[in-house]
């Protein structure tokens, strides 16, 4: 969600503050703003509504000199957007200055204790309450205040602290809410992320939760919440700055979107050992496996949808009962889950709040607990350990809506599928192989599906103004259309459904008249003649049909839709994987005709760490 970037040293640091405000901008944000403690000894704050281009121009009018900062995106939980409300926040006396990501829960609480105490606020934020209460806690050392003011804060927080009695440090704290340090040659940096501070280090420290640091020029202290100086574990980033740079792309999704042959490459290399039967690299032994009695795969927004995908592969290849749920009504609906069931979290971020939650409710009620996540050193790759965390290796993902997170997820939704199965006895050993083979043959042919992007340009130019969009598919096609519409409404703000084929005649075909635009993914041919039934169906009411298909089924297809994009042909189960690329394109390039921020959707944030 929020981003925030910290920086002590020799540098001005106001320069340094807004190019990782500017790296961290596509998580998404509403204002704004950096303080920083100038040499005479005073915090200087700018804070601002809107885009970093508003804060750059009140910066120009009125810069801020120093070498110690924290800056912020805001993306707007308690108060609306604007100046006041934008972080940073200080206390009373303008001599403690707050960055914050997260919700503290009990702020009402805290914000009636610290007016009795004389306290006033000047914003509606929750955040304003923190700077307050380290004042009132502040005996002359910020981190005794701090580990003070932890025992009091309800929620999830990550913080960053400049204290204007303290000017050789920065401080920063973190409880389930992301935060990385670094230092290097008299200088140390936070962020929210780690492409903040890519440019200045490579070696960075991801806070563990309840976990402070005291950042200065000569490095920094990291301690527990009790107080004890704990030895940072130092992860070397090994990608290059330009992997999260749009490298000539008009925009970080159309990017991604190309990175994906690539992506699907780097997922599978680990997974293909040359061993027929080599699953050490799926946390769960051939015994736990033939033991299953039921997995559970628990998600938000896009990942849930590359779970539902793989309760269709793992229930047809591994023969047991899956469960897919969105992760924010997992654990409230008090879920049945036990020993010998298998608990699968995914996510991109390995930050996501409520699946996080859910994975904890798991591990409590004795579930196996296994994590699908991308970013090394993660929240969730913590939690259940990185050895039972199966890492996507698809690479940092800038664009808010999701492309080749979700590619490489359903791949791994594919590999646990054929491991489990063989381990199982369910699928014999050479269709384990030849399943693996097409895997490896889906890069190429993912180049391929690449090619559609000029027609559905020119499609999209031609629907950019409808106003609703239906997706219809059966088996594996609904799962993918479900992700399909959700790209769709994300990033064009077109509203967008997907419908099981099968249930238009239980409601949804009474939406259905004429010009309203229906696609239709058509990949599985078990199910064609019952699709194609469906898009007579559709025909009927007058709507206009864009269909998806396999270029073996092409023919079959022609003549039933008014536009039809063709993918090359695969096996049944992986042509969803080529499929989802030309919808992730129609999205994209709607986006594009309809002038909207493709990068930057209106409310919406690429880590969801609040819930």
């Amino acid at each position: 969600m929020c981003g925030i970037v910290g920086y002590i040293g020799n540098r001005d640091a106001c320069p340094i503050l807004m190019e990782g405000l500017d790296r961290l901008s596509y998580r998404g944000y509403d204002s704004a703003g950096v303080a920083i403690l100038g040499g005479e000894g005073k915090i200087n704050i700018c804070k601002a509504k809107g885009r970093l281009e508003n804060l750059t121009a009140l910066l120009g009018e009125q810069p801020i000199v120093g070498k110690a900062g924290i800056g912020h995106t805001r993306w707007a939980t308690h108060g609306e957007p604007s100046d006041l409300n934008a972080h940073p926040h200080t206390d009373f006396s303008g001599g403690i200055a707050v960055v914050h990501n997260g919700i503290i829960e009990n702020h009402e609480a805290l914000r009636k204790y610290l007016k009795q105490r004389g306290c006033v606020f000047v914003s509606q934020t929750d955040t304003e309450v923190v700077a307050h209460l380290l004042r009132t806690l502040y005996e002359g050392d910020m981190k005794t205040a701090i580990i003070k003011a932890m025992g009091m804060l309800e929620g999830s927080y990550a913080l960053g602290i400049l204290c204007d009695a303290e000017p050789n440090r920065l401080f920063c704290v973190r409880h389930e809410s992301p935060l990385v340090v670094g230092a290097k040659d008299g200088e140390a940096f936070i962020a929210s992320d780690i492409p903040a501070m890519l440019s200045h280090t490579r070696d960075v420290v991801f806070l563990r939760d309840k976990e402070l640091a005291v950042l200065s020029a000569q490095g920094m202290e990291v301690y527990d919440q009790l107080g004890e100086a704990q030895t940072p574990d130092y992860y070397h980033v090994s990608w290059d700055l330009s992997s999260a740079e749009k490298g000539g792309y008009a925009h970080y999704m159309l990017k991604e979107i190309h990175e994906q042959p690539t992506a699907l490459q780097n997922t599978f290399k680990p997974r293909n050992t040359g061993d027929p039967q080599g699953y050490g690299w799926l946390p769960v032994t051939a015994q736990e496996a033939r033991a299953l009695r039921q997995i559970s795969i628990v998600a938000c927004g896009t990942a849930y949808h590359a779970g539902v995908f793989g309760k269709y592969v793992i229930e047809k290849l591994a023969r047991i009962p899956v469960m897919a749920d969105v992760a924010s009504e997992y654990r409230y609906r008090d879920p049945v889950i036990g020993t010998d069931e298998l608990f699968i979290a995914v996510s991109q971020s390995g930050e996501t709040a409520d699946t996080l939650a859910a994975l904890r409710e798991a591990k409590q009620r004795g579930a196996k607990v296994i994590a699908i996540c991308n970013v090394v050193g993660s929240t969730i790759a913590r939690e259940v350990g990185e050895q039972n965390t199966l890492f996507t290796y698809a690479g940092p993902e800038i664009a808010v809506a999701s492309t080749k997170a979700y590619m490489t997820q359903v791949e791994m939704m594919l590999l646990i599928a054929i491991a489990l199965g063989d381990m199982r006895g369910t699928l014999s050993t050479q269709e384990a192989q030849r399943l693996r083979r097409e895997i490896a043959a889906l890069p190429a042919k993912a180049e391929k599906a690449l090619l559609t992007e000029e027609k559905l340009q020119w499609y999209a130019s031609t629907v950019s103004q409808k106003k609703h969009v239906f997706f219809v598919g059966r088996g594996l096609d609904y799962a993918l259309s479900m992700e399909a519409a959700l790209k769709l409404k994300e990033v064009s703000y077109v509203f967008s459904e997907a419908y099981a084929a099968g249930e238009l005649k239980h409601g949804p075909i009474a939406l259905l008249q004429e010009g309203r635009l229906v696609v239709a993914t058509l990949t599985q041919p078990q199910l064609l003649e019952k699709s194609l039934s469906n898009l007579r169906e559709i025909k009927a009411r007058g709507a206009t049909i864009l269909a998806l298909c396999r270029e073996d089924m092409k023919d079959r297809v022609v003549g039933e839709a008014d536009e039809i994009i063709v993918i090359p042909s695969a096996d049944d189960l992986l042509a969803p994987l080529l499929a989802v690329i030309p919808l992730q394109l129609f999205a994209y390039c709607m986006a594009v005709a309809r002038g909207c921020d493709v990068d930057k959707p209106r409310n919406l944030a690429k880590s969801v760490t609040v819930e």
